[in-house]
């Protein structure tokens, strides 16, 4: 074995040795005919491209006014232009109408520009006030709109709600709330509203609803009269008036040959063509 190993040793490194053959290459599974599958893309080719925020002022206008919408804080408005990439710091007419807009808000002290919302809250106390003030009005507050003034109103409008400050209207679908209207009357812990003097309520439980003879009667002694419901017409019923069926409309047919008239007497001076004609 020896004598062997050493053979091989000499063989090896024999320079005039031929170099052992290369291995043929492995033969592919798949069919030659078969085409390769694209790669998964996830662009949507049926909507456009953002192509970023565009050469025109307006365009440009609604970028900037969304960011600082967007942003909640003040802002430098060097700052603002190197984050939206629009040179507002830079260009007059961009930059008057930034400052002319009605969301913007300029503070000349500190040169910062913030996002005039549609109210001013950012306490429960202070968005209790404005409820109440938009309730006095007649109306009610919407949660969308607190949300974009003031991102935890939601959660304050709950906690709210529990302690029976306010009444809110929620979305028959999945229980989202949408309006939220200051509760004027608060409630106790075991009625859930305010008690009524027990005058009152012997006085409620006194009164019987009388019978419909005797309403009819009560009603007329004081110059009254029941109302009568409207009747529901059904749908696809005919309401069109039963009456007699008018005669049919005769049509007026126009009479040609006018040029014959008192030559001819078809009555008289018709003849029937032979047969064998």
């Amino acid at each position: 074995m020896a004598a062997l190993a050493r053979d091989a040793a000499a063989f090896n490194q024999n320079p005039h040795c031929p170099a052992p053959p290369a291995p043929p290459p492995a033969e592919s599974s798949e069919p030659p005919h078969k085409k390769k599958k694209r790669p998964k893309s996830n662009v949507v080719y049926s909507q456009p491209a953002d192509t970023g925020t565009g050469t025109n002022v307006n365009t440009q206008l609604v970028y900037l006014v969304n960011h600082l919408k967007s942003n909640g804080n003040p802002m430098r408005l060097q700052d603002l232009a190197i984050i939206t990439n629009i040179p507002v710091d830079t260009h007059p007419a961009l930059l008057e109408k930034f400052r002319a807009h009605d969301r913007v808000v300029h503070d000349p002290r500190t040169d910062l520009y913030s996002y005039r919302h549609d109210f001013n809250v950012r306490n429960k106390a202070a968005l209790l006030t404005e409820i109440q003030r938009q309730t006095r009005k007649g109306g009610g507050l919407s949660i969308r709109t607190l949300k974009e003034s003031w991102k935890e109103a939601p959660q304050a409008v709950e906690e709210l709600e529990k302690e029976g400050e306010v009444y809110v209207t929620r979305t028959l679908k999945d229980g989202q709330m949408r309006m939220v209207f200051w509760n004027e009357m608060k409630p106790d812990e075991e009625s859930g509203g305010l008690s009524v003097e027990k005058e009152f309520n012997d006085l409620w439980h006194s009164l019987t609803v009388p019978n419909d003879v005797d309403l009819l009667k009560q009603l007329a002694s004081e110059g009254l009269q029941a109302t009568a419901a409207e009747a529901v017409v059904p749908r696809g019923s005919n309401t069109k008036k039963k009456g007699k069926k008018s005669a049919p409309r005769q049509r007026q047919v126009r009479i040609t040959n006018t040029h014959l008239k008192g030559q001819i007497d078809l009555s008289r001076d018709y003849v029937a063509p032979s047969a064998g004609k």
